[in-house]
């Protein structure tokens, strides 16, 4: 009989009633906590651009600058306007198509999700991937034309004409093919590149159109393709999310 009446007050007295403030309180906290730690190990913006740097592959840059290396060393023995023209042109869009592979791997390695996921957002990885790649290949362009200007002599006229205009082209249908709602290949981009550098080269080789354009026109069509350029990259970032 105590037994049981032992266990009667035991089950009476001894059941606990749980605060359900006091547990959502305690997660609250323990949320808090957990996050604060997590901010710890973040990668800071410079980290996590020092990272993609990393990751990307060089040798496409590599392959860029012996491109324009080799440009630079065939021109210096050669200087007829005829090569000129057309050596510039066809550097030009391989330039620029040299990037296409790495601004594709996104797509073309199926990795969106796995990046989605990741702390950084895929249009930050974008971003910081065209940043790179705009910085690496700003100075690698103006060593070129600074190589072509002061030690071949090639005017500033031809520059903009026959290596910066269509450059400025090639990359507005490179990003126009990134940022495009459709799933379009990497192929596909690049020839559409090599379609444009052909039409490139028949109105390069038509003197009577190409003498009638002077050094304010090229600066005026250069200057409205790099405003095409630029919001393309916007587009091309701002819809990376979309993909």
């Amino acid at each position: 009989m105590d037994m049981k009446k032992k266990r009667e007050e035991f089950e009476e007295y001894g059941t606990v009633h749980p605060n359900e403030e006091k547990i959502v309180d305690t997660v609250n906290k323990s949320i808090e906590i957990f996050c604060l730690k997590e901010q710890e190990k973040m990668l800071t913006y410079r980290e996590f651009l020092w990272i993609q740097f990393c990751v990307t592959q060089k040798k496409w840059w590599l392959l860029q600058m012996l491109l324009l290396t080799g440009m630079g060393f065939i021109l210096s023995y050669n200087q007829d306007a005829f090569y000129v023209q057309r050596g510039l042109g066809i550097a030009s869009v391989l330039f620029v198509i040299l990037i296409i592979p790495e601004l594709w791997k996104n797509r073309s390695n199926q990795c969106m999700e796995i990046e989605s996921a990741s702390y950084y957002s895929l249009r930050q990885i974008y971003s910081a991937r065209i940043f790179l790649f705009g910085v690496v290949d700003v100075i690698l362009v103006t060593a070129f034309c600074l190589f072509l200007h002061g030690r071949l002599h090639i005017t500033l006229l031809s520059l903009l004409s026959q290596f910066l205009f269509p450059a400025v082209v090639t990359g507005c249908i490179c990003f126009g093919m990134l940022c495009s709602k459709k799933n379009t290949s990497e192929a596909g981009s690049i020839a559409l590149c090599i379609l444009w550098s052909v039409i490139w080269w028949s109105v390069i080789t038509n003197e009577k159109i190409y003498t009638l354009i002077k050094l304010p026109v090229w600066i005026f069509l250069i200057g409205i393709g790099l405003v095409i350029l630029g919001d393309l990259i916007y587009r091309t970032i701002r819809e990376s999310m979309k993909y």
